[in-house]
């Protein structure tokens, strides 16, 4: 008996002393094949594995595998106006083949320049959908923007968090001039319709502008054009009333509509009451108040945002009795 003793405890000794003191479920030991360094334990149950530390000398490894590589730099992600297409329906678009340049920034080029700006003026056709943001107030500037089709809002945010619109544009007008003087766009484009726009690079534009007279002649007719039309932005919430600026509003929207082939008296506002109020300075109750009055003096008809302007001559002299 003594002598079996003996030997269990030369037996001990030569196992290594491993403890689980977070448990004690009955275990099996298994010997690595190459060393005596690591003992696996298997638990059961439930079946899983433990790793314990090693038990003899921990072995160094070699040197250059201790040297762990080194971080990757980082990669700031790609500006969002890369000018790249954004959607499968985006495509390059030819001004010569554009049924709006009468009506766009290369109007009253000859058949020859048209064919010099192709392929160089317009780097892509963009989708724009609904309520989705074009450009946001602080976004680096490097393009403008053509509207091929839809309309577009402009809004500028106050401290407070209050939206202010600063304009509505329509197909064959150009978005983004604000950008020019500080290199940040000024304003949020927010679609009020699915629209597609024509991405001009700018560098491009001022590139094409010293080859093609013309086209630079025109880009400065029209932002001299915007100039005065936020001439008449002051003029309206200036010295006008409600019911004339109103007047001023539809008057001017029509005479855009009409300048594009449009009809003149019948038209479907993209805009709510909302925000032609937040344009002309407006509540939103003395819009609806001015549209229902303007309707029962037989100047137009209103249905929702269904517009039909009945007496042309009589918004007309509104506006002209305001400007006397």
């Amino acid at each position: 008996m003594c002598g079996s003793r003996q030997s269990l405890r030369r037996h001990r000794r030569r196992l290594p002393q491993i403890s689980s003191p977070e448990s004690r479920e009955p275990t099996r030991s298994l010997r690595l094949a190459d060393s005596q360094s690591h003992v696996i334990h298997l638990l059961a149950p439930p079946a899983r594995l433990r790793l314990l530390a090693p038990v003899g000398p921990a072995r160094q490894a070699p040197a250059d595998a201790r040297i762990a590589s080194p971080p990757q730099p980082w990669r700031a992600a790609p500006y969002r106006y890369d000018f790249v297409p954004v959607s499968s329906g985006s495509h390059k678009g030819e001004c010569s083949a554009c049924n709006l340049r009468e009506n766009c920034l290369p109007v009253g080029l000859t058949v020859d320049e048209l064919a010099q700006i192709d392929s160089r003026l317009v780097l892509v056709r963009r989708k724009v959908a609904q309520g989705e943001t074009l450009f946001h107030a602080g976004d680096r500037f490097d393009a403008v923007f053509e509207i091929w089709t839809g309309f577009f809002k402009t809004v500028v945010t106050t401290n407070q968090g209050r939206e202010q619109v600063t304009g509505f544009q329509m197909g064959g007008e150009l978005m983004g001039l604000d950008g020019i003087d500080t290199g940040r766009y000024a304003v949020d484009a927010i679609a009020l319709e699915d629209s597609q726009v024509c991405v001009i690079p700018y560098r491009e534009l001022e590139t094409l502008g010293r080859e093609v007279p013309s086209l630079q002649k025109q880009f400065h007719r029209i932002m001299s054009r915007e100039i005065v039309n936020d001439h008449g932005v002051m003029l309206h919430l200036g010295s006008m009333h409600a019911e004339e600026r109103v007047a001023a509003f539809l008057i001017n929207l029509t005479d855009r509509l009409r300048a594009r082939g449009f009809s003149a008296s019948s038209l479907v506002l993209r805009m709510s009451r909302e925000e032609i109020g937040s344009f002309l300075g407006l509540k939103i109750e003395t819009v609806s108040r001015t549209f229902s009055k303007f309707q029962a003096s037989g100047l137009l008809f209103v249905r929702q945002r269904q517009i039909r302007i009945t007496d042309p001559i009589g918004l007309q002299h509104l506006l002209e009795d305001a400007t006397v």
